[in-house]
């Protein structure tokens, strides 16, 4: 099971947000902005909330031990050093062991670990450990591929970029044709 994280207080976040507004020059003293730092604080609030979940699995009686792959998971996150939206998709794939996963709960995981300022690399490495540690499959793998707006709005401004990560562990990581398999699937990048 996995939960929201306790501790947010809006009325606080809310006073903060103004004040950041106002020390950024941003007044809010208009009808259309007096309530803007309080709908920051919400907004904020359910993007570092992710929604509880049940790991649910089940006996793997058949045996199957081909590659289970949910494709175009979708990911939003804030990145850490700037607190700006990064978006994209994420791929999540296992060799089952005893145990496997109902699908739902593969994009489960990744929300549960988006909903936290992140970065990109950390994000796709704490999904496919988790998999690893509750699942104890044959193997895991995740690729990420995401457009982060801190390199896109600002700074460098490479509209259009993206950045790719993948975690690989077990037999996706060692077998050369499990491997080959699963990246050939997440096609990252878009490449044929």
């Amino acid at each position: 099971m996995a939960h929201e994280p306790d501790g947010i207080d809006l009325d606080a976040a809310e006073l903060a947000a103004g004040q950041f507004l106002r020390a950024l020059g941003v007044s809010t003293d208009t009808e259309s902005m007096r309530r803007t730092p309080r709908r920051m604080a919400h907004a904020y609030a359910e993007l570092f909330s992710p929604r509880p979940f049940d790991l649910t699995t089940f006996p793997n009686d058949e045996g199957y031990d081909e590659l289970v792959l949910a494709r175009a998971i979708p990911v939003r996150s804030v990145c850490e050093h700037h607190l700006l939206p990064f978006v994209g998709t994420a791929h999540v794939g296992y060799l089952p062991g005893h145990r496997i996963l109902g699908l739902s709960k593969l994009a489960r995981v990744v929300e549960h670990f988006a909903c936290r300022p992140q970065v990109q690399e950390r994000l796709t490495k704490q999904i496919a450990d988790w998999l690893q540690a509750h699942l104890d499959p044959k193997g895991v793998g995740v690729v990420i591929e995401a457009e982060h707006t801190c390199m896109t709005l600002r700074g460098v401004r490479a509209e259009g970029s993206s950045t790719i990560t993948s975690t690989l562990l077990g037999s996706l990581r060692h077998d050369p044709s499990s491997r080959s398999e699963f990246l050939a699937l997440t096609n990252p990048g878009g490449r044929q």
